[in-house]
């Protein structure tokens, strides 16, 4: 698993990205209401804001840690979107990609730098 600076998390296999928000994130927003979910088939790019939680506290983005395709949402959200409170790095990911180019996984954090720049150990 790697981490954003935004609070994002990606587990690539074979080639397949599954991306959510970090468990420090889903704290810091409190208790999500709704989640505005990417389009299937969507081409994105790292950094470029692909869904929207809305929380009872404000709404923030969710960036795609790297470029390629979505193939997938998490449609459990839809009707239960504190599947991102409860189980923010398993249940309650976001989307599944196709990751363009494996290197920009290299721009990521991993866990302890990830903590890190929290200010945890």
């Amino acid at each position: 698993m790697k981490f954003t600076e935004t609070h994002e998390w990606i587990e690539v296999k074979g080639g397949v990205g599954t991306v959510g928000v970090t468990n420090y994130a889903q704290k810091e927003l409190g208790d999500i209401v709704y989640v505005e979910l990417p389009k299937v088939g969507k081409e994105i790019k790292a950094g470029e804001v692909v869904a929207v939680l809305e929380s009872t506290k404000a709404a923030s983005d969710v960036y795609s840690p790297v470029s390629g395709t979505i193939l997938e949402v998490n449609q459990n959200l839809n009707a239960a979107s504190d599947l991102v409170n409860a189980s923010a790095e398993d249940k309650g990911w976001i989307f599944r990609m196709q990751l363009r180019d494996m290197n920009e996984m290299e721009q990521l954090l991993n866990e302890s730098e990830y903590k890190a720049k929290l200010g945890q150990s």
